[in-house]
């Protein structure tokens, strides 16, 4: 799409460009006939000039057009106007040496004056009338096709920081939820701005950064402004990539604009958002130290070593990507804070619900308690989506209050996708999903340390999701032992069994369910040290997170063959122990599993209560296996 429109823009420049000379032409156009000077002395000597004016170079006048018909000769005819019969004629002639000019105009009678011989205001019109045409022109051309940069060119190298006061933040730590040990964190931040001698006076420092390190939308630009309502300070927001240009020089014009606004308007907090796309490690993917981004990062940290904090300056970022930015950004000295933001645990997560749904009116039905725990995970952001996206199912339904089923509606619409209750599916592949649920509900209420069901469904939802098992957790986990993974193992191959059991083959549904189950074992025995065979060792991993406690994911070139072909053996044999115990558990509930699978082809959806009371009819089935045993003779790891 580039092309074009350079195409585009070249040929109205070369319209403006073709207008401007016109106009210039039009300007300067003469509107006298040029004759001969001995042509001109035969019109004086004739008596049919009227006036002339005798500049240093020229002559010009006006004189009887008829009689100049008359007497001039052919050629000078063939110059003179042609339309009209008589009237007056405007001539010009170049001057030359004639001491008997003067003579010769007193005897014809003739007016004669001197002048300078230009006439400037024209010559001055015809040059200033074009250009303010063509920048006219040239500037209305490109605010229609979008270009903004016309106007900021002047401005090029100022900060495009946008700058906050007390009066239009309106956030403070009352609108923050879920996220008190930051908020704790950053409370010192605001003692220093709001009273920096208490802690200057025994010759400590203020911190000079504050670093927000958090996933996407745990809330970290709202904590960035909550701290600077509090403190009640004007508060300069910029993203990060606002910082570099085409131009090079811009980016690092910026940072040091940015910092001369704030030093004037101290006591106040910088506040860089997505850092990682200006504080990128130097030398990783670029073209060396000329790189414009880097000069720009290189800026940055001298006005951070530069300013001082105890006039009141603090600058805070954020940033969902810390292991990629420049280590000298990191350092003491620069950024000495670092306050991590976690997802919120189940308490966290009412607090956010009930600050966003408090100004819906909510049925006396709804229980935030149970809309939270059913949310494990979710971000600010997240429950914010779902509270959102619950009122507007009651709007569409025309309810007057906002009910529990409208938030349930919310998560499942959240987390599985849009119901597509018009997509067309046969008899046969209806049954085959519906077994295929139940098999994952039943191991899970089964299995002693899985996820109790809360709903099961094989309505359609998102692109390829044929129906879900919607599991409630009980508490959030922060640790899972070696047999609860087994049992998560157990769940996700459950599927998968079912369709086994229940028709002699498998189907391509399964695909994401294996997938999962893969990584699984997987990270259960080169990460977590469960594997009999590989033992406790990790291998090599991809870059994680270190703020974010997150785990990287196992790179087979970064272990020797051997060690890759023992995790991919273990792999599989903790795969198919999982697929044996499902499958024994499956055969000694067979009446259960054929129960619900008819109801959800009748039903299309089954909640906890109605699946209790199936499970409370149906005849008892054998123990299941235990999680951490081996079936066929294979002993207990």
């Amino acid at each position: 799409m580039a092309e074009p429109r350079k195409n585009v823009q070249f040929t109205y420049f070369a319209l403006a460009l073709l207008l401007a000379l016109a106009v210039n032409l039009w300007l300067t156009r003469s509107p006298q006939v040029p004759i001969d000077y001995s042509d001109f002395k035969a019109l004086v000597r004739g008596g049919h000039v009227h006036e002339v004016l005798i500049a240093p170079a020229s002559i010009s006048g006006t004189a009887d057009l008829s009689a100049a018909r008359a007497t001039l000769p052919e050629a000078a005819r063939q110059r003179l106007p042609q339309d009209g019969a008589g009237g007056e004629l405007r001539f010009s002639t170049l001057r030359i040496d004639d001491p008997t000019l003067v003579a010769d105009l007193e005897t014809a009678r003739v007016r004669y004056a001197g002048g300078a011989g230009t006439n400037w205001p024209m010559q001055l019109l015809s040059w200033i009338a074009p250009a303010v045409i063509f920048v006219a022109l040239w500037t209305f051309v490109l605010g229609r096709m979008g270009n903004k940069q016309v106007g900021d060119l002047v401005g090029i190298g100022k900060s495009k920081a946008r700058v906050y006061v007390q009066k239009n933040i309106g956030v403070t730590f009352a609108d923050v939820e879920g996220i008190d040990e930051a908020k704790a964190e950053l409370m010192e931040v605001v003692e220093f701005l709001k009273t920096p001698e208490r802690y200057t006076r025994l010759g400590g420092r203020i911190p000079k950064g504050v670093l927000i390190v958090g996933a996407p939308g745990t809330g970290k630009t709202l904590l960035a402004k909550a701290v600077a309502g509090e403190a009640n300070v004007p508060f300069l927001s910029i993203s990060g990539s606002e910082f570099v240009e085409m131009f090079v020089g811009v980016g690092a014009a910026r940072v040091r604009d940015l910092f001369d606004q704030a030093e004037k308007l101290a006591p106040c907090i910088i506040f860089i958002d997505e850092l990682d796309a200006l504080g990128k490690a130097r030398g990783a993917g670029g073209f060396g130290g000329h790189e414009e981004r880097e000069q720009t990062l290189n800026q940055l940290l001298v006005e951070l070593d530069g300013f001082d904090t105890n006039k009141g300056v603090i600058i805070m970022a954020a940033t969902n990507r810390p292991e990629i930015l420049d280590p000298a950004l990191l350092r003491p000295g620069r950024f000495d804070r670092k306050v991590a933001i976690d997802r919120p645990d189940i308490r966290g997560r009412e607090r956010i619900l009930k600050l966003h749904a408090g100004k819906l009116a909510l049925d006396p039905d709804v229980d935030l308690a149970v809309i939270a725990a059913k949310t494990p995970g979710f971000a600010g952001a997240d429950l914010a989506n779902i509270v959102n996206e619950a009122a507007l199912r009651a709007a569409r339904q025309n309810q007057k209050t906002v009910t529990q089923a409208d938030f349930d509606a919310a998560i499942e619409r959240v987390i599985t996708g849009l119901e597509k209750k018009n997509r067309v599916m046969n008899p046969k592949e209806k049954e085959t999903v519906a077994y295929h649920e139940a098999g994952h509900a039943l191991i899970a209420e089964k299995r002693p340390t899985t996820d109790k069901v809360s709903k099961v469904s094989i309505i359609p939802r998102g692109i390829g999701a044929l129906g879900f098992t919607q599991q409630l957790p009980t508490e959030d986990r922060y640790l899972m032992k070696r047999s609860e993974l087994l049992d998560r193992l157990d769940v996700l191959l459950a599927g998968r069994v079912a369709e086994q059991l229940a028709f002699g083959e498998v189907s391509t549904g399964a695909q994401n369910d294996l997938q999962r189950a893969t990584d699984l074992a997987r990270h259960m025995v080169a990460q977590y040290g469960m594997g009999d065979t590989l033992g406790p060792a990790v291998v090599d991993t991809r870059p994680a997170n270190p703020f974010l406690g997150e785990l990287g994911t196992p790179l087979r070139g970064e272990c020797s063959e051997e060690t890759a072909r023992q995790i991919d053996g273990e792999v599989r044999q903790l795969l198919k122990e999982a697929e044996d115990r499902v499958h024994a558990t499956l055969e000694t509930a067979r009446t259960e599993l054929e129960a619900l699978a008819k109801m959800l082809l009748a039903r299309e959806t089954v909640d906890r209560e109605t699946l209790l009371a199936l499970l409370a009819t149906c005849p008892p089935s054998a123990e299941p296996p235990a999680a951490g045993s081996r079936i066929a003779g294979i002993q207990q790891g």
